[in-house]
């Protein structure tokens, strides 16, 4: 009977046990799906829907919804951190500066650094900020900062004349996006694994210069070069893409630092209609051309005597880090000889303009400032053919940076070999690109009335400015509208380094009457083997030129 008990009694338990599990485990299931619906309810709430159900008294103070409400708190704290950042941040940049600012001084200067360096009791502004999508592996901030701050900076400077002087620094006023990236997240506390930090936008830089006891201008050109050389430390060493990688948590960080992704074939053509800086004589044009303002990364020409249409047909290159924000600069001078020398006009283009892989023929005109364009009177223009290579793009080789066969003779003589691999920029210097050029001359249009009759009798003259070959068409009678059809073959010993020249003239019986010329390299035509098009003719008041162009290659790489 006991057994029979217990038996029974056993099975009742564990029949309430059992449905008791049951009903507990139908509640927290119902229990979760309340709470899923609440959360999906909650993620539906805007802004105000928020405030609504949670008064301001059960958040902290420094929680705000809008933008305008978080830079003004960021505004806030800062400017209650402002003097502690002002202590360390000046030291910080006196010890980074002053080498720095040796690989930007100009020729005039032989040393330039602080003397003193405080920013001031007036803090920066944060006019805007963003936080940009980088995927799952870091976050990008960008803030906008406006600072027209009361420093107190003095600057020892040395000048090759062995002239020392107290520059101070007044009146800054400053206006930029700064662009801050947090990568990579991890898991750890700060939940990231560095800082990196850049100046994506200068919008506005404005400072001016006094000499402490005295007048700047008693020194030609100092304060010319002092700002340049402000300018290009700031453009060189903070601007986007360069930038300053601070690790957090120990770790490889070296895919945050600036790496090169291209080559970028710059070739100074010529300009025309320069502004004369000469009271006597004409100007004595040469250019500097860059991407970087480092003194041994910026290109000079030649200088062309007394000429204000100056040819000067030389290529440089140029290493590319980012092309989407990267520009190629060309500043104009007129060579004074012992004096400095004075700019004529500067330009730029942006290289995000460039399509990998093809040549883009530019005319651009010389402004007398990059950042204030207020003078817009004509300074001229300038000619330049950009080629830009990416690297490890499938599909975009550089045709310049093979090493090509050798002739019979060159192997023959050669007497070793080199199995290094040298860089683009290295082998391009030793490509000769020899082949025949097939020129087609096939019409003229809209040309310049020549005499009283209104109408011309043109021919055109090619020439390759550097082997000195020289043709022409035969002459076209009493037309505005010439069709030649002609084609001449040239046979072209250095393709990349030559100048193919048209010259349009009207013939007289007694001579010959100038009306225009066309320019150009090789370049487009050796790397798309064939092309037709329009060509304006330039220093005439109107007219095209028609063109169809060939190559045959026949490239040669030679040691050197």
């Amino acid at each position: 009977m006991a057994f029979l008990t217990g038996m029974v009694l056993g099975i009742a338990i564990g029949i309430f046990l059992v449905m008791a599990f049951a009903r507990l485990e139908h509640s927290r299931a119902e229990q979760r799906r309340e709470l899923a619906m609440a959360v999906t309810q909650y993620s539906k709430l805007t802004v105000e829907g928020l405030r609504k159900l949670l008064p301001p008294g059960f958040y902290p103070s420094w929680v705000v919804f809008t933008r305008r409400q978080k830079l003004k708190w960021l505004n806030y704290e800062l400017a209650k951190l402002w003097p502690f950042i002002d202590q360390a941040a000046s030291e910080l940049i006196r010890t980074s500066l002053d080498p720095v600012f040796e690989q930007y001084k100009s020729l005039i200067l032989d040393s330039i650094r602080f003397s003193k360096l405080t920013l001031g009791t007036v803090a920066p502004q944060f006019t805007g900020i963003e936080v940009l999508e980088d995927g799952s592996s870091g976050v990008t901030m960008e803030l906008e900062v406006e600072w027209d701050g009361n420093p107190n900076i003095v600057l020892d400077i040395k000048t090759t004349f062995g002239v020392s002087l107290p520059i101070q620094v007044k009146n800054i006023g400053f206006t930029g996006v700064f662009r801050i990236i947090f990568k990579p997240l991890v898991s750890e506390f700060p939940c990231f694994g560095a800082v990196c930090y850049s100046l994506r936008e200068k919008k506005n830089l404005n400072f001016t210069l006094k000499v402490v006891g005295g007048e700047i201008s008693a020194i030609p050109g100092l304060s010319d070069a002092i700002e340049g050389t402000i300018r290009d430390t700031i453009e060189d060493t903070l601007t986007w893409p360069n930038r300053k990688v601070i690790p957090i948590l120990p770790g490889d960080y070296s895919d945050l630092e600036m790496k090169p992704v291209g080559v970028l074939d710059v070739k100074l053509v010529q300009a025309r209609d320069l502004k004369n800086k000469d009271l006597v004589g004409k100007s004595d044009p040469f250019a500097l051309v860059y991407i970087r303002p480092l003194q041994n990364t910026t290109r000079k020409s030649k200088t062309i005597n007394n000429d204000l249409n100056p040819i000067w047909n030389e290529s440089y290159e140029f290493i590319v880090e980012d092309p989407s924000t990267q520009f190629v600069t060309v500043k104009v001078f007129d060579d004074e000889g012992l004096q400095s020398s004075e700019l004529i006009g500067c330009a730029r283009v942006s290289l995000s303009q460039l399509e990998p892989g093809k040549v883009k023929i530019v005319w651009l005109d010389l402004l007398k400032d990059l950042d204030v364009q207020r003078d817009v009177k004509p300074r001229g223009q300038v000619h330049l053919e950009l080629l830009y290579f990416p690297y490890n793009v499938p599909g975009i080789v550089n045709p310049f940076a093979h090493k090509f066969a050798l002739t019979a003779l060159e192997k023959a003589l050669k007497t070793d070999t080199d199995d290094t691999g040298a860089s683009a920029i290295q082998k391009r210097k030793n490509v000769i690109m020899r082949g025949v050029l097939s020129v087609t001359v096939i019409s003229a249009e809209d040309l310049p009335p020549m005499d009283v009759m209104g109408r011309a009798d043109p021919y055109v003259v090619i020439y390759l400015k550097k082997q000195g070959t020289k043709l022409k068409t035969r002459v076209v009678n009493n037309t505005l509208e010439p069709i030649w059809n002609q084609t001449f073959d040239l046979v072209v010993e250095d393709g990349l380094h030559d100048l193919l020249i048209f010259e349009v003239y009207d013939h007289d019986t007694f001579g010959k009457d100038y009306i225009g010329r066309c320019i150009m390299t090789l370049t487009r035509v050796i790397m798309e083997g064939e092309f037709r098009d329009t060509f304006p003719l330039e220093g005439a008041k109107s007219g095209k030129l028609n063109l169809l162009l060939k190559w045959t290659a026949q490239p040669v790489y030679r040691d050197t």
